[in-house]
């Protein structure tokens, strides 16, 4: 059994199909096909559920699904451990879309003046994906809003920040002098994708008010979510960090009282994986990062 026949074993599985699976790893799909079955011949048993447009794990793939990743989390480890300088390398970084645009850039612009010939990658996913990303060792650190549902990993606050009433311009409640919950009762929303957790978050507080928000469109990007309320499609709640790169007047943006809307945003890593010296490094900089913006 050999490294390169694990990985070619876990793309497959992770697009269920070898097509795909063949292009992302730069191979022939023959040559993929072959790589996986002779897989299968050494375990004595099939690994994948072939069918027609897609191939699906049977009960022996799942469950050497997850051994693989142990191993070539192990063997990624070592290699990490030996060449550890502090300065070269490659960082996975992940953070949730709410997240991603605003706060995630001022990091990486402070970790690359510190440490240029680092490589970091980074990628937007909702909290679930992320969440499972570093639990298997594929991210390294993840940037989330909590509360966070991972009891093997660790959590780490960062700061809270507050959720702005976000209005069209001369809608009633812009002179309004103080705004509560309360008032947004019978006003039309208009939220993430149900799949965002920051959606999942307004419905929570609007439920605490005792009311359900009406929600009347649905976006996959928060900047599409501003674009609709400034059309005067309804109102919305944003991150401060979202109004922060916002420089126009198409949008009226205030402060809700009674209580006042937040979220609180997190550092997660995974204690059971190797932490380099560059990831100690760049969690140093996700601090700093955050200290700032807070202080603002």
């Amino acid at each position: 059994m050999e490294l390169t026949q694990l990985r070619h074993f876990l793309a497959v599985a992770e697009h269920e199909n070898f097509t795909r699976a063949a292009v992302e790893l730069a191979v022939t799909q023959p040559a993929l096909s072959r790589s996986v079955a002779k897989l299968e011949a050494e375990l004595g048993q099939p690994l994948f559920e072939r069918q027609t447009r897609r191939v699906r794990l049977t009960d022996a793939g799942r469950l050497f699904e997850s051994r693989a990743r142990e191993i070539l989390a192990l063997v990624d480890d070592a290699k990490a451990e030996l060449t550890d300088d502090g300065q070269t390398g490659r960082l996975r970084v992940g953070a949730i879309p709410t997240i991603a645009p605003y706060f995630l850039p001022g990091v990486l612009r402070l970790f690359r003046d510190l440490h240029p010939r680092a490589q970091v990658v980074a990628s937007e996913e909702t909290t679930d994906r992320l969440l499972e990303h570093c639990r298997q060792g594929e991210l390294d650190v993840v940037l989330l809003a909590a509360p966070v549902a991972a009891p093997h990993l660790h959590v780490e606050t960062l700061f809270t920040e507050e959720m702005l009433l976000v209005l069209p311009p001369g809608d009633p409640l812009e002179k309004q002098p103080r705004i509560t919950l309360a008032d947004l009762r019978q006003r039309p929303f208009v939220l993430l994708d149900e799949t965002h957790c920051l959606s999942g978050m307004i419905e929570a507080l609007c439920r605490q008010r005792a009311f359900q928000p009406i929600v009347v469109e649905r976006a996959s990007q928060l900047a599409t979510v501003e674009e609709l309320v400034a059309l005067g499609h309804g109102v919305s709640l944003i991150p401060r960090m979202a109004r922060a790169v916002d420089d126009t007047r198409r949008r009226v943006y205030r402060s809700v009282t009674n209580p006042k809307p937040s979220r609180t945003i997190v550092l997660v890593t995974n204690p059971d994986r190797y932490h380099s010296r560059l990831m100690t490094r760049f969690c140093a900089c996700v601090r700093e990062a955050a200290a700032q913006f807070a202080g603002r």
